[in-house]
């Protein structure tokens, strides 16, 4: 009996004991067992997902658990962002940077890119890039390559690197659609930002991401409310944010991109109501009220916050059932938001993989990373952006490798797959409301990579007022490309009309042939300065008007030319700020073969600044001949027209030597996404050119003015003004390109 006594007694002991600890363990970990696990499903919906951070708000307020996420498209990046330990107020400081200009303009700053690149800025080339290859034409995958998008997944992303989504704070999955078998693609394990910018690679805007080996678009197409993966995961109840697909009204749909768009809210609609149907009584679903919120406006994504918020506490009492205690809570959260710290170890070695065109070694070059030198993300990010505004590139990623004994930072460049050979065309129009109307077609061909330092052959051609073909061969000496050297020919037929005042005496027709050669050096982003020489012939001929000057002779001309350009505009047809400024000198030279000796200089410069939406611009031109040598009639300075002594026709100003200053004001009026919008300005300019080629025009210091409207259109800058100077000269101007 005793005995019996004493076993009992210590088996009552150890169960208190055993009970304590259970208890104890209980305590340290919240999410206990009884409760039943609660998965979030967050949907996709363009902008109008930012949404889903006002039902994390107001869910983390209730003391709502989530135990796992799964999410597609702006679902997956929320949903991720979460997973990964992002809390909530990070998250809106993100996305109240956010803009469209931010995420779709992925070309960096332009002061950043190339001075080669800087050049066809001038050009009034607005046609997307085309490739040539194999006999047919090869257009890019999406509008933007989401190498700008990538950049901020990454300011969402705590768990950087190769990672198993059931490892992160909250488990993870997120929804990609294969576009090539058509099937949805449930991503458990990878690099967390790589995945969410697949899973929102809307069909047709952002190009196609490229995951082992599969081409992925937006998962919205195959399963936009991705519940089943939720039950794959285990959840018991069901946490359902549905953001909704609206469908455009008839009269949206007069377009190709309308209907497109369309197709796509059809297919990612019927989906969801799959979904829909699958939920059980005890899930719980919410349906923030969004309205016409459009899913492409990326500028006002903090609006969306809100409504997210008042969806949650319209479902609360559903969810009240599920909230945990403060302590509980608490405890749940502190766990989820550990994160390491990131990991900023010196890097061995830069690797790009995949390159079988570009030269590495020259890629290298553009990046700011060094090995040995501590891993700054924001830096890695600016390296990716100047990588990708080489335009040598469709896609700029990046990933940090463990080798035994080394870190690697890898660095997948993606070969523009419509490339090397690359088309552009252009427009350019204008008038001047008194018989002058002007147009010019044009394209440029280039021909990259043609050898292992960058050999790239260009050919401009332009048809209308003015006609040419322009081909350069442009030869990098160095890996580095400091050095090049640059043969080409030039063949020219232009219309040269002969003023006084602003009444026409004759209009000549320009031809001219020439073969030249240069060599030159690069100062990395900021400009070039090159030396070289050509020769040519040149023929005037009378088209109409009286005969002020010889017609229809052949003339040799020959000349030394040097010429140093420093570009640090960040736009050229609208500057806000930076400057460009251009030295050219041309030493004719009979000894070389040329018909008349002559040295002319002339130096451009433009600088701008600007205070809000407020632009202040100062510009100059000076020029004139070196020694006793006159420059002839052919070479002399050419000026007037809108901005360059307005008030003055196009070209209604010409003599030996040129002083002029500018002074301009502008705008702006309406902002556009993706353009630069509208403006108004004016400008007050005085200048002389001196020792006029015709007699009896405009003599000593001109002072005019103009005001204008200027437009950033898909087919270029559009400018209409008005222009008048001093005498009682008057122009209105109308400008489709570059005055």
């Amino acid at each position: 009996m005793l005995r019996q006594i004493a076993m009992a007694a210590a088996l009552a002991v150890a169960g208190a004991w055993l009970g304590t600890a259970v208890a104890a363990e209980g305590a340290a970990a919240p999410a206990q067992a009884k409760r039943p696990k609660i998965c979030l499903v967050l949907s996709g919906g363009g902008a109008r997902g930012a949404a889903h951070i006002g039902v994390l708000k107001v869910l983390e307020e209730m003391r709502i658990p989530i135990d796992c996420i799964t999410g597609t498209s702006m679902g997956s990046i929320v949903g991720g962002a979460y997973a990964s330990g992002t809390s909530i107020a990070e998250m809106e400081q993100v996305i109240g940077s956010m803009s469209t200009d931010l995420l779709f303009k992925e070309k960096p700053p332009r002061q950043e890119r190339p001075f080669r690149r800087k050049r066809d800025d001038r050009l009034n080339l607005v046609t997307p890039e085309v490739g040539l290859r194999d006999g047919g034409i090869h257009v890019p995958k999406g509008f933007v390559s989401g190498v700008q998008l990538e950049t901020y997944l990454r300011r969402f992303d705590k768990a950087p690197g190769y990672r198993d989504f059931d490892r992160l704070p909250i488990p993870f999955r997120a929804v990609a659609t294969d576009l090539v078998t058509g099937k949805p693609v449930v991503f458990a394990r990878g690099e967390l930002a790589n995945v969410m910018r697949a899973s929102m690679s809307v069909p047709g805007a952002i190009a196609p991401a490229q995951i082992d080996g599969m081409l992925l678009v937006d998962g919205g197409l195959t399963n936009n409310l991705p519940v089943d993966v939720a039950r794959a995961m285990g959840a018991d109840i069901v946490i359902a944010v549905n953001l909704g697909t609206p469908l455009l009204r008839r009269e949206q749909l007069g377009s190709v991109f309308g209907v497109t768009g369309q197709m796509i809210s059809i297919l990612t609609e019927q989906n969801v109501q799959a979904s829909l149907a699958s939920l059980k009584p005890t899930d719980v679903l919410i349906e923030p009220e969004l309205g016409d919120f459009s899913a492409g406006d990326f500028d006002h994504l903090p609006k969306t916050l809100p409504i997210g918020e008042a969806a949650v506490r319209k479902a609360a009492p559903r969810l009240a059932r599920y909230s945990l205690t403060p302590e509980a809570y608490a405890a749940l959260r502190t766990q989820q938001t550990t994160v390491p710290a990131p990991d900023s170890r010196p890097v061995d070695e830069i690797r790009f993989v995949r390159l079988d065109r570009v030269n590495p070694a020259m890629a290298k070059k553009e990046m700011e990373t060094r090995p040995g030198e501590p891993l700054d993300p924001d830096r890695v990010d600016r390296d990716m952006r100047r990588l990708y505004g080489t335009e040598e590139f469709e896609h700029v990623n990046f990933r940090v490798l463990q080798e035994p004994g080394r870190r690697i930072l890898a660095v997948d460049a993606l070969e523009k797959e419509w490339g090397p050979n690359y088309l552009r065309l252009g427009l350019g129009l204008s008038s001047d409301f008194q018989g002058d109307a002007f147009f010019n077609l044009l394209a440029s061909y280039r021909m990259t990579w043609l050898n292992r330092l960058g050999g790239e052959w260009r050919n401009d051609l332009q048809i209308g007022r003015t006609s040419a073909l322009i081909s350069e061969f442009y030869q990098p000496l160095t890996e580095d490309q400091r050095f090049f050297v640059a043969p080409r020919v030039q063949l020219e037929q232009r219309a040269i009309s002969v003023f006084r005042g602003n009444e026409r005496l004759a209009q000549y027709d320009v031809n001219s042939a020439r073969v030249g050669l240069d060599v030159g050096s690069n100062f990395a982003r900021y400009g070039e300065a090159r030396v070289g020489a050509f020769y040519g012939t040149q023929r005037s001929t009378l088209d109409t008007g009286s005969t002020l000057f010889p017609s229809g002779d052949t003339i040799p001309i020959a000349a030394f030319t040097g010429r140093v350009t420093l570009d640090q505009l960040d736009n050229v047809n609208f500057p806000r700020s930076g400057y460009i400024a251009q030295a050219d000198i041309t030493a004719s030279r009979t000894g070389i073969g040329a018909q008349e000796n002559y040295t002319k200089w002339v130096i451009d410069a433009l600088g701008a600044y600007s205070i809000g939406d407020n632009t202040f611009q100062v510009a100059g031109r000076f020029g004139g001949a070196i020694g006793s040598d006159r420059i002839p009639s052919y070479d002399q300075f050419r000026w007037g027209g809108m901005m360059q002594q307005s008030g003055f026709r196009t070209g209604a100003l010409t003599g030996q030597t040129i002083g002029f200053g500018r002074v301009a004001y502008y705008n702006k009026l309406v902002k556009q996404t993706l353009l630069e919008g509208l403006y108004a300005g004016a400008s007050l300019e005085a200048g002389r050119v001196g020792d006029p080629l015709i007699p009896g025009g405009p003599t000593g210091l001109q002072k005019s003015g103009s005001v204008f409207l200027a437009y950033d259109s898909p087919l270029g800058p559009l400018y209409l003004a008005y222009g008048q100077a001093a005498g009682g000269y008057k122009s209105v101007y109308l400008f489709l390109g570059k005055p």
